[in-house]
């Protein structure tokens, strides 16, 4: 077990949001922002892993993003059939941006009296960090993008089954646990399988921690509506570490291969046997290559 203790634990006022974070480790230490992916609370970065990540002379802070967790539930609603609109590439106007949420995680770092931080995103998360290196490259030591993409709508796609399991989705406990066991299940890393009882104890969790279906329909429309940032990314000057897994079914490993092509300089770590999670036999190598890009800064 890792020696780093829980620091403060609250919220902060971001504009006309409240934002929920965490913090782990000396706040003399170096800031490590970490950005979650689709619907996803903060919670889904480990706590052990964030102690780990401070052991390695890191002051981390991990937040909900709007409409996750016990952030701010901005008031839209989202059709189905816009997300089917806009996955087929057809105009649709989403309640929020891509761009919307990296300010989000920007403002926290202001209301935090942090000026410059590393930042870490997954998923939608790499997405949001991307954004937040070519939008407030001032703000930035360094960029780490994890299974991620260029927004690019050539390249990241997903697994058919993806969309037809995340479209699946209905409200009630329940439904969640059944949905999430079945949504874990297909995109986890196939080398590094949880066992059900485990991806169970994590729904039952998030469901615990709180959950937004409607939330996630708004996140995954600014994820659809986004702009390819691939000729912007080329302007990024942080340097750049860029993760991904080989077997990654929902976004595939040409999105991480687009986005390091996009960034001058950046390093490329695939993983053999990884797909779209965070497996606990694979936190050290993480850690060491999100050190080792730091250390670049």
């Amino acid at each position: 077990m890792s020696g780093a203790t829980t620091g403060t634990k609250g919220t902060a006022a971001v504009g006309d949001l409240e934002i929920a974070y965490e913090t782990f480790g000396s706040p003399e230490a170096e800031p490590l922002l970490l950005v979650m992916g689709l619907g996803g609370p903060m919670t889904w970065w480990d706590s052990e892993f964030c102690a780990q990540l401070a052991d390695a002379g890191f002051y981390v802070i991990r937040y909900d993003n709007r409409d996750a967790g016990r952030s701010t539930k901005i008031r839209a609603k989202v059709k189905q059939s816009q997300v089917v609109r806009a996955f087929l590439g057809l105009k649709v106007k989403p309640p929020y941006t891509v761009s919307d949420m990296a300010a989000d995680g920007i403002g926290l770092l202001t209301a935090l009296g942090i000026d410059r931080a590393h930042i870490v995103g997954m998923s939608m998360g790499g997405m949001i960090v991307q954004t937040m290196a070519i939008e407030h490259p001032s703000r930035v030591l360094s960029l780490t993008s994890i299974m991620s993409t260029t927004g690019g709508r050539l390249v990241g796609w997903q697994h058919p089954a993806v969309l037809r399991t995340i479209l699946a989705a209905k409200s009630g406990e329940e439904a969640y646990y059944t949905h999430a066991a079945r949504m874990w299940s297909l995109i986890g890393s196939p080398a590094y399988a949880d066992a059900p009882e485990s991806i169970r104890k994590r729904a039952e969790d998030t469901w615990e921690y709180g959950v937004s279906q409607s939330g996630t329909g708004r996140q995954t429309l600014a994820i659809l509506t986004q702009p390819n940032r691939t000729r912007a990314l080329g302007d990024v000057t942080a340097p750049t570490l860029v993760i991904h897994g080989l077997s990654d079914k929902m976004v595939h490993v040409s999105g991480g291969r687009a986005t390091a092509m996009a960034i001058p300089g950046s390093e490329l770590l695939l993983i053999k046997g990884m797909g779209h999670d965070l497996p606990e036999p694979l936190w050290p190598t993480f850690i060491t290559a999100i050190r080792r890009n730091a250390d670049r800064a």
